[in-house]
């Protein structure tokens, strides 16, 4: 074979090897904190698995969950540098866009029906313009659930019975701001250091949803079950403006309308997992109690009047909130 000739033939296994190369389909890193079977990372694999089947190889979303990339903090620093693309915030969201702490108004959140009411009315306006202004860019809302408190102390039924409580909370001013009056000791640390803590004594209960207390087992290092929803858990899906506008636009169309898609598959699951979750977790040896709404109400009273000194509109914007919920 002359030179020539070989020189052609490498020339088109070179061209060959660049068009594969360049045809092979876009990686979209979505990345969460959230550990295996809890809702959040239930929610990330059903997203993961639909969006991938409808970007039939044009991109491929490929998910990390339970810390693989990072915590909560990391994750935010990768999406502003471009190193992930997608991610989801949930409690520590008001750390970034405080706006975001309307959903740690405590007892602020009646039911499913208003919280679809405040994502039209709120979330994509004010929220999703406040977390633009920081570079974020809001691509739904999906969740975690309404808060319980468990403990190994006592039965909490009204707020005294917090006092002196070691209380694990995630890493949120508000949720701090909240335990603290109603005599708690609020303790904020990674939620994957909640069972030891809880197992060796270093705190005495946490608060979560009953998927995040089932799925974690912590029926296993609890002994009471106080039934408050004194919070509702939304979850932020989000990515970062600058380098969202860098996929091509019908992949990012594929992207959002699918955020959208998965979240009345979300509602479905957590309600139904609720439904059942109290009894399972009794058989289970945990003692389960309702609170006294009436008295944890007047007790968060304070934490409004904060939000409204520090949060600008915030007297308004809780409000606007209630009004939502007639």
């Amino acid at each position: 074979m002359s030179r020539i000739a070989k020189l052609a033939g490498l020339t088109a296994v070179a061209l060959c090897f660049s068009a594969n190369a360049w045809a092979a389909p876009m990686e979209i890193t979505f990345a969460i904190s959230t550990p295996k079977g809890a809702m959040g990372e239930r929610a990330g694999a059903r997203y993961t698995d639909i969006v991938n089947e409808k970007l039939a190889g044009k991109a491929k979303v490929v998910f990390y969950h339970s810390h693989q990339l990072g915590p909560d903090k990391d994750l935010m620093q990768k999406l502003k540098l471009g190193t992930i693309h997608m991610t989801h915030m949930a409690s520590v969201m008001p750390n970034y866009v405080p706006e975001a702490a309307i959903f740690d108004m405590p007892f602020i959140v009646k039911d499913r029906d208003h919280v679809l009411k405040m994502e039209k009315a709120f979330v994509r306006s004010v929220f999703a313009e406040a977390a633009a202004k920081k570079g974020y860019k809001y691509l739904g809302l999906w969740e975690n659930g309404f808060r319980h408190i468990t403990n190994n102390v006592r039965p909490i039924t009204t707020p005294t019975d917090l006092d002196g409580v070691k209380l694990r909370t995630p890493r949120s001013k508000w949720r701090v701001a909240m335990f603290k009056e109603f005599g708690a000791n609020p303790t904020p640390m990674p939620f994957s250091e909640v069972f030891v803590g809880l197992q060796t004594g270093a705190i005495d209960g946490q608060e979560n949803p009953l998927t995040h207390i089932a799925a974690n087992k912590l029926q296993e290092v609890q002994k009471y079950l106080s039934v408050s929803g004194h919070v509702y858990s939304p979850v932020f899906v989000l990515a970062h403006e600058r380098h969202w506008e860098k996929i091509p636009a019908d992949v990012r169309s594929v992207l959002e309308e699918t955020v959208e898609e998965v979240r009345p598959w979300i509602y479905e699951t957590v309600a139904a997992a609720d439904a059942k979750l109290v009894e399972e977790l009794k058989s289970k040896g945990m003692e389960v109690n309702q609170v006294d709404f009436d008295s944890f109400v007047k007790a968060s009273e304070p934490i409004y009047k904060l939000f409204d000194e520090e949060v600008p509109g915030g007297a308004k914007m809780i409000k606007d909130i209630l009004d939502l919920a007639q």
